[in-house]
This record gives structure tokens, C-alpha cells and sequence, in this order.
């Protein structure tokens, strides 16, 4: 139902707000009023009007979501797939508020492990009867429709990143300090992992595959981000350097420094890579990828091997 039709806002229901997501949810919010619940950020139960997203911002658990979107206050439900009570309280809810209810998908094959299997049954159900679904690109849509079995109502979103912010040109000597940051000099080359440092990431696959490489001796692997891996990226040698957690701000510039970003991820019991959105911050500064077939980026048909980037097999999570 339209916004002028029925004043009531709709309610976006998430686990958290990342950055990546404040401007999308801006920008909605000035097309449509919203108010986003979220149940993965301490609960208090009150909208906090100065929250940054450009709409009102409601914390409460994933029971409080769903008693919320009970309560008639809203005239849609948008909702992501996150929560084990959260989502199927808030479709319920939705159903007896007789309101549409939006789902918000990101996933192109469902979880493995047992407590996933259970819910498999359920979730597609979800998929088959939300009134429409959302979801991350072609690869996602694909899954998607398989599940609704010719019902429609399925609409992309392409995950993308800002362009002012990624695609702004970097001043050389940013760029010089950010390779001599990750260890490499002006004419040596610089392969770069953005993300977190853990298995599924492919992060172990990545460490001995340089370790095998017989790259030249001016050739360094620098891997910015934090994870329990952290340790073993700091002991893997002379070549390999670990660089913490960098900054938003600081990203454009060691993208520009870098001469591949690699991004191996491999699926796991629970994990699948919904997109990589480092390989979109990494090709506004003309950096090619390296990305398994595990990566949603690949899948959703953004990097193309021999194109833009190289596709390579996950030698892990098979």
C-alpha cells in the first residue's frame, strides 16, 4: 500500500546497520517513510530520531521486532533472512497485521549445518509466499525463483558501493605510502585481501598458496583486517604483512596501491559468500580480482574471467 494511501511507515527489520548500509537506507527513507528495527544492536525499545540513517531507528530484540510489527503501527515489512525468531515472528506478524510483508534475501544456496537443514522447510515456505523478494543480484534472484516456482515478485537490488568514496582519485603520494605501508616498494608487486581473517574467508588456502607461488622477491601479500587468524598472518613470514583494521577513509588509497585484490572464500556448513562488496571498492580504483566460484560477486556475473578478473576454484569447503 502506498505512503499516500496510508500515512503509517513501513518497517525494515535487520540483525545490524553496517556502514555499508546507512546510505541504501537513506535514500529510502527519503522515497518512502521507514522506520528501521534492528535487533542486533542492545535493545531499548525507543525510536532514536537522530540515528544518521535519515529515518528513525528502533533497537529492541528479535521477539520485540516481531511484537512490533504486530502492533499495526506499519503498513509493510520489509525483513531480512538473519534471526531465528525475528523472521518468522515478523511474517506472522505481518499476516495478522494483514500488511505486505517484503523479504530481504541474500542467500544463494542454504546453510548446511543441522540446525540449517532444520530450517530449511520454513525458509521456503517464506520464500514462496512473501508478497515479494528482494534480493542481491541474478544469482541470488535464480535461487529465489526456484523456490517460488513461477509466482514473480522477485526484484534485484545490485549490491554496489559509493562511487564518490571508492571511485575518488587517490593522490600518488597516498598511494605511496600505502604500499610502503603493506611492505612493498615503488616497483614491487602487492596482492591485497580486504576482510575478515578467517577460514571461510579462505584466508589458510591464500597463506600457502603464496607460500607456493615462487613470486619474485619484491612481491608482498598484505591482508588488512582482523579475525582469529590475525596471529598466523603475522608469523607467515617476511613477505606477508598484516595490517589491522583500516579505515574506511584509508581503503581508496590501498586499493589504488595494490596490484591484485584476491578474495579466495570457500563455502562452508554455514557460510556462502552473499557478494564481496571489497571487489566493488577494488575495481573503482582499476584494481583487477582474483575470486573463487564461492564468491557471490563471481556468481551474480560481476567478475568475468579473462575480462575483468581472474575465476579460479575454491580448493577448500568442497
Amino acid at each position: 500500500m502506498s505512503r499516500r494511501h496510508d500515512p503509517r511507515p513501513v518497517a525494515l527489520v535487520t540483525g545490524a546497520v553496517s556502514p555499508y548500509r546507512r546510505e541504501p537506507f537513506r535514500l529510502l527513507a527519503e522515497r518512502e517513510e521507514v522506520e528501521v528495527i534492528t535487533w542486533g544492536e542492545g535493545a531499548s525499545g525507543e525510536a532514536d530520531r537522530d540515528s544518521g540513517l535519515g529515518a528513525p531507528l528502533r533497537r529492541t530484540s528479535e521477539a520485540g521486532a516481531a511484537r512490533l510489527v504486530a502492533s499495526g503501527r506499519y503498513r509493510a515489512v520489509i525483513c531480512g533472512l538473519g534471526g531465528r525468531v525475528a523472521l518468522p515472528g515478523c511474517y506472522l506478524a505481518a499476516r495478522r497485521a494483514r500488511v505486505p510483508f517484503v523479504l530481504w534475501a541474500s542467500l544463494w544456496a542454504h546453510p548446511r549445518s543441522a540446525a540449517h537443514l532444520a530450517s530449511y522447510l520454513p525458509t521456503r515456505r517464506l520464500y514462496r509466499d512473501a508478497d515479494a523478494v528482494v534480493t542481491y543480484g541474478p544469482h541470488v534472484s535464480a535461487y529465489v525463483a526456484a523456490r517460488r516456482r513461477g509466482r514473480g515478485g522477485i526484484f534485484e537490488a545490485p549490491q554496489a558501493v559509493s562511487v564518490e568514496h571508492f571511485g575518488q582519485k587517490v593522490p600518488a603520494d597516498r598511494v605511496a605510502a600505502a604500499r610502503r605501508a603493506a611492505g612493498v616498494d615503488e616497483n614491487g608487486f602487492l596482492a591485497l585481501f580486504v576482510g575478515r581473517l578467517v577460514p571461510e574467508k579462505g584466508v589458510l588456502t591464500l597463506l600457502e598458496a603464496w607460500r607456493v607461488s615462487g613470486l619474485r622477491a619484491d612481491a608482498s601479500l598484505a591482508l588488512a583486517g582482523e579475525g582469529p587468524l590475525r596471529g598466523l598472518v603475522e608469523r607467515a613470514g617476511p613477505r606477508v604483512r598484516g595490517l589491522g583494521s583500516v579505515s574506511r577513509e584509508d581503503l581508496p588509497a590501498l586499493y589504488a596501491a595494490a596490484d591484485v585484490l584476491v578474495l579466495p572464500s570457500e563455502r562452508t556448513a554455514t557460510f556462502l559468500e552473499p557478494w564481496g562488496l571489497v571487489i566493488n571498492e577494488a575495481m573503482l580504483q582499476s584494481t583487477p580480482v582474483i575470486a573463487s566460484t564461492d564468491v557471490g560477486a563471481v556468481a551474480g556475473g560481476l567478475v568475468r574471467d579473462g575480462y575483468n578478473g581472474f575465476v579460479c576454484s575454491p580448493a577448500r569447503g568442497q
